[in-house]
This record gives structure tokens, sequence and C-alpha cells, in this order.
């Protein structure tokens, strides 16, 4: 089968009396098959390489990344200084205080870099590409005591993206925090938070803005302890953007008409299991829905992280790490399907 194209240039002459107009008509042809082939080959094979990340995609990069810090206070065998009761306890006799309370420290310094392979670099529906990520953070935490049950936080965090095959989507990310975080023990030690977040998103190797947010969230969030060494959390949260500001859009329909800005809307489950004095696994199951001030977009992110972790002594954590997310969109363009699998190395010190 054959497909005919008719270009037509057009020249002109003039001199003296007369004008005269002159057609060239040049056909060119193409089998089908060809035509079908170059057009991949222009179309989708630089379509990575090419592009830039775009602020959306960032954001959601990060957010459904394996997290370069393990929980901080995995369940413990020790609650206000004495062992936790226990079936079989009655066999040992009275128990004594066993650990001395520690005296709070509101400073933690941390340091992590989790790489992992990704099956999805672009966040797409279709023509996936997959690739191997190096992003390592850093971050400053302050938790000061104000009573018994408000905590007051300030942090700032960085991390940095680094893709092997793709380089164009390397980017940076930089957050400032600030809030309060409310116990409240007679209701099961339910968790409030408060808190307001600033978050840049950088081009690579710099500290230049290619979208900017002002954040406030509200978090509840509610422990239940099993036996010594298991805790499962109930939470929700909403973070909702006051300001936003983006730049450099790449020029693609599918991208351009929806903006970055949005709303976020999460419940979630978290369940945490001791095994060993060192050894403990976590796993979070995140359903979110974002809303996008422009474009009528709505998503349904579905998210389950698995981390498994060591720690090597109280300031060093190496971990196995894992996140599966699937996204789905009232702009079926959006949807995606993306699995992180690697590992993690963290540093932290408290003071």
């Amino acid at each position: 089968m054959n497909m005919a194209n008719d270009i037509y240039c057009s020249t002109y002459e003039t001199g003296g009396f007369k004008k005269r107009l002159t057609y060239v008509r040049l056909r060119v042809r193409l089998h089908l098959a060809e035509f079908v082939a170059l057009l991949c080959v222009l179309c989708f094979c630089p379509v990575y390489e090419g592009f830039a990340q775009t602020a959306n995609q960032a954001q959601l990069t990060r957010e459904q990344a394996p997290s370069p810090f393990p929980p901080t206070v995995p369940p413990s065998a020790v609650e206000g200084g004495h062992v936790v009761a226990a079936p079989g306890d009655a066999d040992l006799g009275e128990q004594q205080i066993l650990k001395r309370v520690e005296e709070y420290q509101p400073f933690t310094i941390s340091m992590g870099a989790p790489f992992y392979w990704t099956s999805n670099v672009a966040l797409t529906r279709s023509n996936e590409q997959s690739d191997f990520v190096v992003a390592p953070a850093a971050a400053a935490f302050y938790e000061p005591k104000i009573t018994n049950t408000l905590y007051g936080l300030i942090d700032v965090r960085e991390q940095l993206f680094y893709y092997d095959r793709f380089p164009s989507f390397d980017f940076g990310s930089f957050d400032v925090e600030a809030g309060l975080r409310y116990i409240v023990p007679q209701w099961h030690n339910l968790l409030l938070r408060a808190e307001y977040d600033y978050n840049r998103l950088t081009k690579k190797n710099s500290f230049e803005a290619f979208f900017q947010n002002h954040g406030f969230i509200l978090n509840a969030e509610i422990p239940f302890r099993f036996g010594r060494a298991q805790q499962l959390s109930l939470g929700a949260d909403i973070n909702i953007s006051a300001a936003a500001e983006e730049s450099e859009q790449p020029p693609s329909p599918n991208v351009s008409a929806i903006s970055a800005r949005r709303n976020d809307y999460e419940v979630y489950a978290g369940y945490s299991v001791t095994l060993a004095r060192s050894f403990f696994i976590n796993a979070v199951g995140r359903i979110v829905v974002r809303q996008y001030w422009e474009g009528d977009r709505t998503d349904v992110n579905e998210i389950l992280a698995l981390t498994a972790n060591y720690q090597v002594n109280k300031f060093l954590t190496v971990s196995a790490v894992s996140t599966l997310a699937a996204n789905q969109s009232n702009h079926s363009v959006f949807d995606y399907n993306v699995a992180n699998l690697g590992g993690a190395v963290a540093f932290s010190v408290k003071f």
C-alpha cells in the first residue's frame, strides 16, 4: 500500500510586459510501513532524552520514592521505663525498671541515600522506560518539647535525584517545615499535627527553581500496640496548596494544560514489627486523592511501601526498600504504574 503527498512550489518571473507562473508538482511515494516506522523513530525515541523533568513528575517521584530515612522510633519493648507486660511474665517474678528513661533530645541530624531501580521513569501510561536512581538526602530537625503533650517542629531537608540512563530527569527537592504536634493520651495517644511546608523543586546541580509551593498540612494519627513489639497506625491528612509558582513547562499539550499545583487528601495505614533487637519491618499503605487547580484533573493514587531495617548501631541503619504505586486519573493519559526496588543507608544523630 502506497501513500502519496503532493507538494506544490510556485515561482514567479517578471520581466518587460509578461508574468509567468510555473507550477512544479513533486510526488513523494512512501510505503505505509516505512512511514509508520519513521514516525515512531522521530516521535517516541527522543521523548525521554529531550524532555526535562516536569514539576508534576518531580513531585510524584519524590512522594512515591523510597524514604531516605527509616522510622526514628520502631516499636519498643519498654514503656515509661518498664518492660511491657506479656504472657509468661508471672513465671519470672516481679520485674523492676530495666531501662533508664533517657533525657529528651530535640535535635536530629540525618543523612541518607536510597538507591533503587524504577520501572517507569517518566510515570507514563505507555512506552515505560526503567532506570537506576540514587537519591541522597540530608535533613536537620528541631522538635522542642513545649509541654508533656505538645511539641514544636522546625526542619530543613534537601534531596537530590540522579538518574543513570536519563540524566535529563535529574532534579532536587528542598523543604522547610514548621509546625506543632499534640498528643492526646486519653484518646489512645492520638497524634494531631499542623504544619506549614515550603517546597522548592530545583534543576540539576542548581538551586534554580522550576516549581515552588507553599502548603499547609493537617494530620491525625492513632496508634494501636499489640504485644511487645508490634504497632498498627491509622491516619488521615490534608495538604492544601496556598500558593505555587511554576515555570518552564515542556511544549506538550498533555502536560502544559495541567498545572502541578494541587490539594491532596490522604488516608493511610502503617504496620511495624520488631523481629529482633536491631531488626524491624515497616509496611505503609496510602490512598491519596489529588485535585489539581487547573485542567479539571483529579487523580487517585495508591501507594504501598515496604522496608526491612537493620540497625548496625544507634547511628547507622541499612534497609531494603520498595514502593509500588498505581495512579488512576479522570484524564486517562495520566494513568500509570510504577515499582521501585532497592536499598538505603541512613546515618542519624540526636542531641
